[in-house]
């Protein structure tokens, strides 16, 4: 296995991320605050700190869908960070709790970005990529609380379209490798074709079932 990078390139690693995510915490705070108030949006980047979760919890809240909607429509978006997990799992280093705690920095973007490409992940970059995006991400919620009134519209700025190009940019990493790319399609497909119907959050983790074709594949 290769050798296990310091945080300090994870951090480096990470740096890139935190315009991008400050923008898309910029929106979701904009967006929250006319349905959550001014704490709870910031008070929710800091605890459950997951754009696609949070973002589909507002969806349902301002569709005036209840509180409770709202959490399982977080917690089915969430739910592919369980396979997500289980990959990461043996960089991890220490007893449950301290490995439970690193598990905390797992996000999209640093999943990615600490991927070796042959299954095993470094835990260095993996822990430090996730400090500069928490930073922006909670940065980015309190500002658009703050500043939502001069802002206006996020559809003004083109703040709407952040977060589609922040996970196209991720895919564009992968082009190389067939596996993600057929996968990305099947998962895209089982979207679009569940959208219409499903619940929020449930065409999502359909379309994470697309990942099995490239396990099975590596695996064979």
């Amino acid at each position: 296995m290769s050798e296990t990078t310091d945080l300090r390139g994870g951090i480096r690693a990470g740096l890139p991320l935190v315009i991008p995510t400050c923008a898309l915490g910029i929106t979701f705070g904009v967006l929250a605050k006319p349905v959550m108030g001014a704490v709870a949006p910031i008070v929710m980047s800091v605890i459950v700190f997951s754009g696609a979760a949070q973002f589909a919890a507002l969806s349902v809240l301002a569709a005036a869908g209840g509180a409770v909607p709202a959490i399982v429509a977080g917690l089915l978006l969430n739910a592919r960070f369980l396979p997500m997990g289980f990959a990461v799992a043996p960089a991890l280093v220490g007893r449950p709790l301290a490995r439970a705690a690193q598990g905390q920095a797992l996000v999209d973007a640093s999943f990615a970005i600490a991927s070796r490409g042959d299954g095993s992940f470094d835990r260095g970059i993996l822990l430090g990529a996730t400090i500069p995006q928490a930073a922006g991400w909670i940065g980015g919620t309190a500002l658009g609380v703050l500043a939502g009134p001069v802002l206006g519209d996020p559809e003004t700025l083109g703040l709407d379209g952040v977060f589609l190009a922040f996970y196209l940019a991720l895919l564009v990493a992968e082009v190389g490798d067939r596996r993600a790319l057929l996968a990305a399609g099947l998962g895209g497909l089982v979207t679009l074709a569940l959208m219409p119907f499903a619940p929020p959050g449930v065409p999502v983790i359909a379309a994470s079932l697309a990942a099995l074709v490239g396990l099975r594949r590596r695996r064979s």
